[in-house]
């Protein structure tokens, strides 16, 4: 920035002079750290760029080679770049510049060209799966101009050198590992349901179990899995209802050594106190009027396997004293019995209560609840796993489709909206069922209504200050979505009447788990324009 006098000094000369003293320190470090650091930042703005290009075009689809064109000549000339056209083919876009947007500086770092490679190569890999960047010619290597060759044929850049780019996801090692996991252990689970449907050929195929876990959380609940299933540990599992815990328990089981006995469960809260003993420890032949011949509980049913226990704080303080002697001992009596039988079954507890609270009241033995709660997973509610909610959604929506028969490919841009917006008080299991409803009605090939409850007011028990930033929350999402439905996901445009910065409507939208390509007209389903 030398050639630049202080009188004539912008903004962006003034952030452009801040770039460059950060290369040069970088180049100071090393050049591999530099290289490396200039790549990060380039992919990241690229991202960026592109999609605040998408929203002022409203374009949802893969960008062809002429917009593509457009995006970058159109970006590099908004930051103060002379570029243009001189050349497009299926094989190779070629680009040329006579002035910098770096102006003379760029000659003292030529590092910064490889910002223009990477922005140019990944907007590039993402729409057409290949691009290699060839700078043919740079100012910052005192060339008369500046001209970029984009090829998107691997074979037609063999020989030219440059920088080429993938359309590989940028994944973190533990995001690898995660996936890796969640792989394996979908694959245990399918391993014992092929098992199962496979006795069960009168009776209609059961549905094949898959976790969804793109939220953090529920990432965080699959390690749990992987460290807990392979030892003999005694699980609890916390979580409010219908978000899955019968779910994490057979995934559990799945990666354990016992994945090749049986697994059952039991909802506890559905026995009557009268029969729950016989069903969980067995009777005797003539133990009670009825009892016309042994029965074995699920715990000897479940004999070198994994016993589920669901709603296990409903247990009576006689079961609960029975539950105590075979965590303990290993060892049980069948109702009527005088017998004593050796089991080696595993246990998985479930609640939806705060049991802590019911141990203080006294419902609960409190060293029954020590036993049970040895490792504890807390499976989050589906209202703080929004990035789980889309996935959800269409793994459901094509179960229900096949299962009725019905060509339904999704749900609209304003109904997904909408079910981003709720709270959903009875987690997976209410999607499960609001959608259902919405299959049944469906006329058309996506789901255009969809029969949602009103959300409850938070309790008074959350504070002010909770129940203030929900409601503001809110309204907040609620104000964005129907600005995005109005201006059809131009950001632009929503950004302009909020009166805020499109980067500020960008992080507001991320907060909320909002996409504003889901308010965007969507494009022909085929050539004929239907």
């Amino acid at each position: 920035m030398a050639n630049t006098t202080f009188s004539h000094l912008t903004p962006v000369g003034f952030l452009q002079t801040f770039v460059i003293e950060l290369m040069d320190a970088c180049e100071a470090a090393g050049t591999t750290q530099a290289e490396q650091l200039i790549e990060r930042i380039a992919r990241s703005a690229g991202r960026f760029f592109e999609e605040a290009f998408r929203a002022e075009y409203a374009f949802e689809q893969a960008l062809d080679r002429q917009r593509y064109a457009d995006l970058i000549i159109g970006l590099k000339n908004k930051i103060g770049g002379n570029f243009s056209l001189v050349s497009s083919d299926a094989e190779c876009i070629r680009v040329a510049s006579t002035r910098c947007p770096f102006g003379e500086g760029v000659k003292n770092t030529p590092k910064l060209c490889r910002m223009t490679s990477s922005v140019f190569g990944g907007i590039a890999a993402r729409n057409f799966g290949y691009a290699k960047v060839v700078l043919e010619k740079r100012i910052a290597l005192n060339h008369d101009g500046c001209e970029v060759a984009i090829y998107f044929d691997k074979e037609a850049a063999r020989d030219r050198e440059g920088i080429e780019y993938r359309d590989y996801p940028e994944v973190t090692a533990e995001q690898q590992h995660i996936g890796e996991l969640q792989a394996r252990i979908e694959e245990r689970m399918h391993q014992i349901w092929c098992q199962m449907n496979s006795r069960r050929t009168a009776l209609p195929e059961i549905e094949r179990p898959i976790i969804v876990a793109w939220s953090p959380a529920m990432r965080q609940v699959l390690q749990a899995i992987e460290t807990v299933a392979p030892t003999p540990a005694t699980v609890l599992i916390r979580g409010e209802t219908g978000v899955g815990k019968e779910l994490v328990a057979r995934a559990i089981h799945a990666m354990s050594d016992r994945s090749r006995k049986a697994f059952l469960a039991v909802n506890c809260g559905a026995i009557p106190e009268s029969l729950i003993e016989s069903a969980l420890f067995g009777h005797e032949k003539g133990a009670f009027t009825g009892a016309i011949e042994v029965h074995q509980g699920y715990f000897e049913r479940a004999d070198g396997g994994t016993l589920f226990l669901d709603e296990v704080d409903s247990l009576t303080p006689a079961v609960q004293t029975r539950l105590l002697r075979v965590l303990q001992e290993g060892e049980l009596e069948r109702v009527g019995g005088h017998r004593t039988l050796m089991v080696d079954t595993r246990i998985i507890a479930a609640t939806n209560c705060d049991l802590e609270k019911v141990v203080a009241d006294g419902a609960f033995r409190k060293d029954l609840y020590y036993r049970l709660n040895v490792v504890k997973l807390v499976i989050p509610p589906l209202a703080e796993r929004p990035d789980d909610l889309p996935h959800l959604v269409g793994l459901i929506v094509k179960r229900l489709a096949t299962r009725y028969r019905k060509t339904i490919h999704g749900v609209s841009p304003e109904v997904m909206a909408r079910l981003r917006s709720y709270d959903w008080p009875g987690n997976v299991r209410e999607l499960e069922n609001t959608l259902e409803r919405a299959v049944l009605f469906a006329q058309g090939p996506e789901i255009s209504e969809v029969d949602l409850e009103v959300n409850p007011a938070p309790p008074l028990e959350c504070g002010w200050k909770a129940i203030r930033k929900q409601v503001l929350d809110n309204a907040e999402r609620e104000y964005l979505q129907q600005a995005l439905q109005r201006f059809q996901g131009n950001v632009g445009q929503v950004a302009e009447w909020m009166e805020l910065t499109p980067r500020a409507v960008y992080l507001k939208l991320n907060e909320f788990g909002i996409h504003p390509s889901l308010f965007r007209p969507q494009p022909p389903r085929n050539g004929n324009g239907e």
